[in-house]
């Protein structure tokens, strides 16, 4: 609602039948003090600020009238005045305007078109260009900065010694090595969202629900496929044989502590899809991780470190697995049936679009016989317009994502 104060209704300037005969919208001017628009112009036109001499009290206020699609310069003579004004040719909201104002029918317009394009720019099944940046922090074990369009993540690996003796349970013989670092807990990441990325997580609050969602997730990924061997961890010490050793019995190799990797992500710049960006970040991250050489001195009876650089070893990551996040918007509603509604399934979401969508689905693929055809992992959360065919979709595009990122981290 637009408002003039304290003009009554014989020095309203412009009368509602002036208005209502020269633009077409459905305008009114109230007989009471001022001047209401309607939802239908509000939603439809845009509006200038012109300006409304009342001749008899020699006020001025800033009233909004409707712009008509004319040429030039309009001039309405009333019984109070007359009215000036410039119209420009445009009629509707601007698309910013319109994203903010309805995001549902606005995305909605893109994909009902005979070729579905996204307000990004992006078709469907279009995924972000990722760029890596390895080596980035000097202070750390390893490093890497992860650029998915808008979103940007950057992870630290930082690598420190836990003794065997400071384990409270110690593992028995018998526990499998695949279980020995989740055991153990010698994987530790932690996804840090406050960081101002974006004005839904702002600096020094504490961790949210979404960043302790992401971190349970990353580490919850390591664990089941089986990111890091164990062997890449162990600091191990070959006790001499003694004198109550039986002959046959030689020197007996003990572990006596572990590497635990404390891998920290922070999201710099936020615009959708924070998981795949803060998982390939994580996976860059550990690629470039060096641990220095350790070794058990029996006499200090502590591990000892080499500074020199030469003698670092890294990880062995061979079998790599990628996520790729999907995002389902559909037209349904609790007063539509499904069989109504019509559902689109958009590759790697941005900022936008997941605020519109409430069904996702990950899928998560690794290398099988040196291509991508193992599924790791398939999450979905939310709604049910995406069926089998689509989710078989999913994990094809899935498999050629994989190969694309494989490209990025080797190149990386």
């Amino acid at each position: 609602m637009i408002f003039i104060s304290h003009v009554s209704a014989e020095e309203q300037p412009c009368s509602s039948q002036a208005l209502q005969t020269l633009y077409d919208p459905k305008i009114w001017v109230t007989n009471q003090s001022g001047m209401d628009l309607s939802e239908a112009a509000l939603g439809n036109l845009r509006f200038t600020v012109a300006t409304v001499w009342v001749k008899s009290k020699r006020r001025q206020a800033a009233a909004a009238f409707p712009q008509k699609l004319v040429d030039g310069r309009q001039t309405v003579h009333t019984k109070g005045g007359k009215y000036n004004a410039h119209a420009p040719t445009g009629l509707a909201f601007s698309r910013e305007t319109f994203a903010k104002l309805t995001p549902g029918p606005f995305l909605q317009a893109h994909l009902q078109q005979p070729e579905p394009i996204r307000p990004n720019g992006r078709s469907l099944h279009a995924f972000r260009t990722p760029t890596i940046h390895t080596g980035s922090l000097s202070h750390s074990n390893g490093s890497a900065v992860v650029r998915l369009g808008d979103t940007a993540v950057v992870c630290g690996v930082r690598a420190e010694i836990l003794l065997a003796a400071d384990i409270p349970h110690p593992p028995s013989e018998d526990t499998s090595e695949d279980d020995l670092v989740e055991r153990l807990g010698l994987l530790v990441p932690n996804v840090e969202l406050s960081t101002g990325c974006s004005p839904d997580h702002l600096p020094g609050n504490p961790p949210s629900t979404s960043a302790q969602a992401l971190s349970y997730r990353v580490l919850s990924l390591m664990h089941t496929s089986n990111l890091i061997r164990p062997g890449d961890l162990s600091i191990q010490y070959m006790e001499p044989a003694s004198d109550d050793d039986l002959p046959d019995e030689g020197p007996k190799t003990v572990t006596k502590a572990f590497w635990t990797l404390y891998i920290d992500v922070l999201c710099i710049a936020l615009d959708g899809n924070p998981f795949d960006a803060a998982w390939a970040a994580v996976i860059s991250a550990l690629k470039s991780t060096r641990l220095p050489r350790a070794w058990w001195d029996p006499d200090r009876e502590m591990v000892l470190c080499s500074p020199l650089a030469n003698e670092t070893h890294g990880l062995r990551l061979d079998d790599i697995p990628v996520a790729s996040t999907f995002d389902v918007f559909s037209t349904g509603s609790a007063l539509k049936q499904r069989s109504e509604a019509e559902s689109w399934v958009l590759a790697d979401p941005d900022g936008f679009e997941e605020g519109v969508c409430t069904e996702t689905a990950t899928v998560v693929v690794r290398s099988e016989d040196g291509d991508a055809g193992g599924i790791t992992r398939l999450e979905k959360s939310g709604g049910g317009a995406i069926g089998k065919a689509a989710m078989g979709r999913c994990v094809h595009m899935a498999q050629q994502r994989w190969r694309e990122w494989q490209g990025v981290l080797h190149g990386g």
